[in-house]
């Protein structure tokens, strides 16, 4: 099986003695078309990526082309979406077979995203190692 990477172009923030910020924007499909003047400011997000391992002599305002390995987003997509989900769901019925009551199970079962969101807080510099954004050489 062969690993396809996500490429985003984006642009060179700040240079840091340690670490490049990149800016990226991400739009929509729908906003690339000829009607996008109709369509909202929305569509478009800028994002800023931190990359500690590069090469090379990066300017501010360079462009670049950042690679994350496909992978990797699956497993982003499993820790920040798939799991949580799983727990309100186990949640909510484990607490709903035990009081009977739906409001309280409800809240409960989204009050238990805090301490998982907060624990993933803790872990990001981790989570920064694994998920870790690459620039593509340039010739």
């Amino acid at each position: 099986m062969t690993t396809t990477d996500i490429r985003h172009k984006g642009f060179v923030k700040a240079v840091n003695n340690s670490s490049l910020i990149v800016t990226i924007i991400n739009q929509s499909a729908c906003s690339s078309c000829h009607a996008q003047g109709a369509c909202t400011v929305a569509d478009y997000q800028d994002k800023e990526i931190e990359i500690t391992d590069y090469k090379g002599d990066y300017k501010v305002g360079q462009e670049v082309t950042i690679l994350f390995k496909e992978s990797k987003g699956f497993a982003a997509l499993l820790w920040g979406y798939i799991v949580p989900f799983l727990f309100v769901m186990l949640t909510l019925i484990v607490m709903q077979s035990v009081t009977g009551n739906e409001l309280q199970s409800g809240l409960i079962s989204l009050a238990i995203l805090i301490p998982y969101y907060i624990t993933l807080y803790f872990f990001r510099h981790l989570l920064k190692k694994i998920f870790k954004f690459e620039l593509e050489e340039t010739d």
